[in-house]
């Protein structure tokens, strides 16, 4: 087989060189050409069609990100960044991923050869995931094609009722859902199901059987509410006053101190005694753009708080999580110490640290950040996640894995799923960047919902409310 050929773009000619010998050292890859800027980037993938593209975030002339857009727009292809850990880069580099970039990494310290051994094996493996998606992407859509029959032999059927999604399907034996034609969206499969239907089960200690007609029970509803569209709104904020933390389980960061508790909006008409339902969201590559399209489609008033893993290295997570805010009809943050859970808020685990949902004083639920070993190669973790949540009986929950490589977050949800938690969703191949994460859950039948990406979110109000 042919090496893949990449295209490495950076304004620094050391580091050029750094990034082409740490690509070379898989033997399936091989440097086709490098660019000193945006604007020879974009020349060099129109005259030489690379299979990957490498691309430095700030660079002169024109810097990564426009570069970006404008190779997306006319000839899409797997882009990994590389960016710097100051504000401006991170800022630039969640941007990137939402405009299309594959993944990141943080560019290596030149003077640290253990940090550039290390760049390199994560380089090597989002290129090699990045491959990989891109052949199971040409698979799927060779799979679709219909096959060529004789005109005599297909009878003559007006435009307007010949479905594409309808003649690509994969066989299964569940009809799409009416409801989910409220939602616009792409003409893909229709919410397959293939965990076994627990809801007519015996009831056993620490679940209840649904009832019938309830969300949880898989029955179908008439009317899918629709998703939030209210524009994002400046909303004023008041320091959250969390939980004495627990200074053994968060130790200082690399940059010193953590911040103090991010802002919960003071006129939210919600509180969070009592608290009755939770949310659990996991997600790795593609997850930035998935969360996007997840978080703007909650509304403001919805009654539940949702906790979210993203496997993201340190501080980049607290601009993802601004970012989010200015989308999303949620208080949207990254996680802090001791938080109070409320419900119409999201909170994103840190970067470096794992997330776990902990009791509170007055039947509410905190965040409790620590620094244990990785977990599945990551920290924070979803299956950490979703773990801490699993011997709260009591809530309502509900557990969430979308766009990942790997298998972090499946066997939690399986645990989930096994004590009675039927409210899982997972996102379906055709919208997921790597469809990694959510077949290792949809494999172990734990998993009620295979959605496409945009009809997460409404089917999850639809199953909270």
């Amino acid at each position: 087989m042919k090496p893949y050929r990449v295209l490495v773009v950076d304004d620094s000619a050391f580091m050029r060189k750094i990034i082409s010998d740490l690509i070379e050292n898989d033997a399936n890859f091989q440097v086709a050409a490098t660019a000193a800027n945006g604007r020879e980037a974009i020349d060099k993938v129109n005259e030489l069609s690379p299979d990957l593209v490498t691309m430095d975030v700030e660079m002169p002339e024109m810097n990564g990100l426009e570069a970006l857009k404008i190779i997306m727009a006319q000839r899409p292809l797997p882009v990994i960044m590389l960016s710097g850990i100051n504000e401006e880069g991170m800022k630039e580099t969640i941007l990137a991923l939402e405009w299309g970039a594959f993944d990141f990494i943080r560019k290596p310290s030149i003077s640290n050869s253990q940090d550039i051994i290390s760049v390199g094996v994560a380089l090597r493996e989002q290129m090699n995931e990045a491959m990989l998606a891109r052949k199971q992407r040409e698979a799927r859509a060779s799979s679709y094609k219909a096959p060529e029959l004789p005109a005599t032999d297909v009878p003559s059927v007006p435009e307007s009722t010949q479905s594409p999604a309808k003649r690509i399907m994969e066989p299964i034996k569940k009809l799409p859902d009416p409801a989910s034609k409220l939602v616009e969206k792409p003409k893909v499969k229709p919410e397959m199901n293939l965990a076994p239907d627990k809801s007519k089960s015996k009831s056993s200690p620490g679940r209840t059987a649904p009832e019938s007609g309830s969300p949880q029970s898989g029955a179908k509803s008439a009317a899918l509410p629709k998703p939030a569209t209210e524009p994002f709104r400046n909303r004023s904020k008041e320091e959250a006053k969390p939980l004495i933390p627990d200074s053994k389980t968060l130790p200082q960061t690399s940059t010193g101190a953590r911040n103090d508790p991010p802002s919960v909006a003071g006129d939210r008409k919600s509180s969070s005694t009592g608290l009755s339902k939770l949310v659990a969201v996991g997600c790795s590559t593609g997850g930035p753009r998935a969360l996007k399209e997840f978080l703007e489609n909650i509304p403001a008033d919805f009654p539940a708080p949702i906790v979210i893993v993203q496997h993201m290295p340190p501080n980049f997570t607290k601009s993802l999580a601004q970012r989010l805010n200015t989308f999303s009809p949620l208080e949207v943050s990254e996680a802090e110490q001791g938080m109070i859970l409320r419900k119409g808020a999201a909170y994103i685990a840190p970067g470096g640290y794992h997330m776990r949902v902990v009791p509170a004083a007055g039947g509410q639920y905190s965040i409790d950040l620590t620094l244990g070993e990785a977990r599945n190669g990551h920290r924070p973790s979803v299956d950490t996640l979703f773990e801490s949540i699993l011997p709260y009986t009591s809530l309502e929950r509900h557990a969430v894995i979308m766009t990942g490589m790997g298998s972090d977050g499946a066997k939690m949800m399986k645990s989930l799923y096994d004590s009675g938690v039927t409210s899982t969703f997972a996102e379906s191949e055709e919208t997921c960047v790597v469809y990694g994460m959510p077949r290792s859950a949809v494999e172990l039948h734990c998993v009620r919902h295979i959605l496409p990406l945009q009809e997460i979110a409404p089917r999850l109000v639809q199953a909270v409310r």
